[in-house]
């Protein structure tokens, strides 16, 4: 037998006090549900634990460093196989707001840099001589930060996002306009029913019944003629004539 088939064994555990990492419980309620490729879960995941190896501030990895780690290179070899897959990565984790990619070096030799997205690496990183370092601003935006996305406000108003709510989020992020949903939680919160099936019903009802601060603007003709194409429809379904 070779010593390929000893990866494929199964692990004998884990040591009750072994070294462990940190990561971000927001990688795992709002980041890892959008993730789609291999390659960017393994960079990402295993960013997290090659940052806290290294003792220096702020806690950067070059890439020349990653591309040198060889069980980073056996994982993405074994579930993202092809050329250009660390690159892939990166570009992934730096687009969705996980990493903060960095220049640095001469013009003659210049080094990518990368690190954890918070803003205390951020400030760290813009702090450096502007000689020796130049932050890359092909960050995703923000967006507006008085319309959080639906994740965002879920966490701030009831919860931590659990794998089982993220897909109906989701969902409902896809089938309500950002307004809606952003309303529905200001109800909610109004009201002090913090849960997400609550706000789920706004939203249902509005899709039925339209909400009443649009049919205020609403022609008064057109509103009857929806009205009564309402009631048609429920009294077909109840199976009387309208």
């Amino acid at each position: 037998m070779t010593n390929s088939t000893s990866a494929t064994e199964p692990s004998a555990g884990f040591p009750n006090s072994g070294l462990a990492t940190a990561v971000p419980n927001q990688f795992f309620s709002r980041v890892l549900p959008q993730i789609e490729s291999a390659e960017e879960l393994i960079v990402s995941l295993y960013f997290f634990f090659a940052q806290h190896l290294k003792r220096r501030a702020p806690r950067f990895v070059t890439k020349r460093e990653l591309a040198a780690d060889a069980t980073l290179a056996r994982s993405l070899s074994r579930l993202a196989p092809g050329e250009g897959a660390l690159e892939r990565g990166l570009d992934l984790a730096v687009w969705r707001g996980t990493l903060l990619r960095a220049r640095a070096g001469s013009s003659s030799r210049e080094e990518e840099l990368y690190a954890v997205n918070t803003s205390a690496n951020r400030k760290a990183l813009e702090e450096l001589t502007p000689s020796y370092l130049r932050l890359e601003e092909s960050l995703p935006p923000a967006g507006n930060a008085n319309a959080p996305g639906i994740f965002a406000l879920y966490e701030q108003n009831i919860r931590p996002v659990t794998p089982l709510i993220a897909d109906e989020l989701k969902e409902a992020e896809q089938r309500y306009p950002q307004d809606w949903v952003r309303d529905a939680f200001r109800e909610a919160v109004s009201l002090n029913k913090l849960n997400w099936r609550y706000i789920e019903s706004i939203l249902r009802r509005w899709e039925a019944e339209g909400r009443q601060d649009e049919k205020s603007r609403t022609d008064p003709q057109v509103e009857w003629l929806e009205r009564r194409y309402r009631e048609g429809k429920r009294q077909l379904a109840s199976g009387r004539d309208p």
